[in-house]
Order: C-alpha cells, then structure tokens, then sequence
C-alpha cells in the first residue's frame, strides 16, 4: 500500500440512511397527521436534492456550524412538504423534526463493504480517517453504529469551522493523524467537495459511485469506484 493513511467522506461514502429517507420522511408526516405514500415522496427527493446542490454551489459555508446545516436541511425538507401541499406554517416544523431524526445512529447504516475495508486498512498498517461536512452530531453517530473504535481522527466541518473542498480542512485531518498530505487518500463521493478538496491539499482522490454499475476512470484521470471493495485496487 503505497499510502500512511486514507481519509473517507461519510454521507453516500460510508453510510446510507436506515430505512430510507423516503421513510423517514413518510413516518415523521404520518405521525403529524398527513398521509402521504412513499412513492409520491420519493418522487420529489430529486427536488430536494438540487435544492441542496443549489445551496452548495451558493455558498457552501453553511457546513461550518449547526444551525448553517440546521437551516438548509429545514429548507430542503419545507420544500418537499409545500410540495405535497402540507400547509406552510407547519413545513418548517415537520422539516426540523426530519433533521432531528437523522441525528440518531439508528437512523443510518454503514455499507456492508465499510468495516471489511476498515480493517484491511488497519491490518496493512494504514490508518484510517474521516473528513466529512456534517453537523456537530457526527462523532457520535459514528460512535453509536461501532465506527468510531476503527478510525484514528474524525475531522468534521461544523466541528472545526472548515468545510470540504477548503484543503485546511484535509491538511488538518494529515496533521492530527501525523501523515503528510501526498502520502494520503482520500475516499469521497462528491467530486466537489471530495476529488477537488483533496487534490487541492496534495492528496490521492477516489471517487466513490454507490449507485454506478462499473469502475471506469473519469475526467482528470480521477479513479471512480462503486465498493469499497476495489479501494486498494484503485490506490495501488
């Protein structure tokens, strides 16, 4: 293994949400009265998530404190409730009850390739990071699904004040886990926040596609990756 350390993203790198967001979602409208099929919900998550790409491309800042993540999380989620013709005073309320949901472990599960991959690292002598945009919640969620025993430094933006692709935020996550930069890789699914961020601070970037159905090189000879599975091939 050519690299001391591989940092990950977490969201749609390591975890995905548990059962669903869809889910989630239709649970926490139902328990407010509103019963809407998981179908016509997740019909509308593709709104949601340009509205949260939206934002991103907007100002990306808003992944450097709680209540930045708090209020573009409520007005992804307003969007989806207007859209289902939920009154407007109470899309708010029922956006802040679907954020607070997804600060339990429970609600989340890590891809059945994450641990394997963890300790192959580990036991190849590689440590193991994470360098995510997330809210202050993040560590203990980790901890709560056993993660957090099998990484060597959580580096979270709402945590530190820096967000992905600032290459602070990957310099800092190098220097708290005693790396440097070009003899590390990072593992993300955001060619954003993940491959630019990371070449920007010196590092390896691998792009993770969790939904794609090969491995292919992409544009500026970025490896993408659909499993952890294939991490040391695309690092070798």
């Amino acid at each position: 293994m050519p690299y001391d350390a591989v940092f990950f993203d977490v969201g749609n790198t390591l975890l995905r949400p548990e059962p669903s967001v869809g889910h989630v979602c239709a649970r926490i409208l139902l328990e407010a009265g509103y019963d809407h099929p998981i179908e016509a919900i997740d019909a509308l998550l593709p709104l949601v998530d340009d509205y949260y790409e939206d934002r991103y491309r907007d100002d990306d800042t808003f992944w450097t404190s709680d209540a930045g993540a708090a209020d573009v999380w409520v007005g992804m989620y307003s969007l989806l409730c207007r859209r289902l013709r939920i009154p407007e005073s109470e899309a708010p309320v029922l956006a802040r009850a679907v954020y607070d949901e997804f600060g339990n472990p429970e609600r989340w599960r890590p891809y059945a390739d994450v641990v394997p991959a963890f300790e192959r690292l580990r036991a190849a002598g590689v440590k193991v990071g994470i360098v995510s945009n997330w809210d202050t919640r993040l560590e203990r969620i980790l901890v709560g699904l056993g993660l957090g025993g099998l990484v060597e430094t959580i580096v979270c933006s709402a945590v530190e004040g820096l967000r992905k692709p600032d290459p602070r935020i990957f310099e800092l996550a190098c220097a708290r886990a005693g790396v440097l930069p070009e003899r590390s890789a990072h593992v993300g699914d955001h060619m954003y926040a993940d491959v630019i961020g990371a070449r920007a601070a010196g590092m390896k970037p691998v792009l993770i596609d969790r939904h794609g159905d090969t491995t292919v090189p992409i544009r500026g000879g970025v490896v993408r990756i659909t499993t952890l599975d294939r991490l040391e091939e695309a690092l070798s």
